[in-house]
């Protein structure tokens, strides 16, 4: 499998560099980690992926892949490559599946920071909040397409099932 990392987002990357290899390890997969932060680089990451026969795609978690989702899901579906991401956008733009952090929650959560801030709250006395809830989305579309079958108790899993 490849990882689609963003140089430009260190912390992400460094994560991600830290903590695949030993998951894939476990789960007996080979991993390459490829680079792109701009349009023309995540061309060339696909052709490297196409020329290096990878089986499937994760991108990881950053904003610049979301806004290049179009591109992205075009690159997959043009090359037959599942492709996971980290919100429901990227699945709604046709990539197979997401696993990650609910928007609407995350905006819920700024909401109420920002309604107890409106009333006085200090902002050294508010706790510190990381998002609950997250989403397992699946495009059936792009299962179907890749010729891919998901059993019903994947199916039963997701938060949405995208036709």
């Amino acid at each position: 499998m490849a990882v689609l990392l963003n140089p430009a987002s260190v912390a992400v990357t460094e994560t991600m560099l830290r903590d695949i290899p030993e998951a894939a390890r476990a789960l007996g997969l080979q991993v390459q980690f490829l680079n792109a932060s701009t349009s023309p680089e995540i061309e060339a990451a696909f052709a490297t992926i196409a020329r290096e026969r990878v089986d499937a795609l994760f991108l990881a978690p950053d904003s610049y892949f979301t806004s290049r989702r179009g591109q992205i899901s075009t690159l997959a579906a043009y090359n037959r490559l599942p492709t996971s991401g980290q919100n429901r956008e990227m699945v709604e733009a046709g990539l197979l599946m997401s696993y990650g952090t609910s928007v609407p929650d995350f905006f819920r959560q700024v909401g109420i920071y920002t309604g107890s801030i409106l009333k006085g709250a200090k902002t050294a006395d508010l706790p510190v909040l990381q998002t609950t809830k997250f989403e397992f989305v699946i495009n059936l579309q792009t299962a179907r397409a890749l010729g891919i079958e998901v059993p019903n108790s994947i199916q039963l899993l997701a938060d949405e099932l995208i036709e």
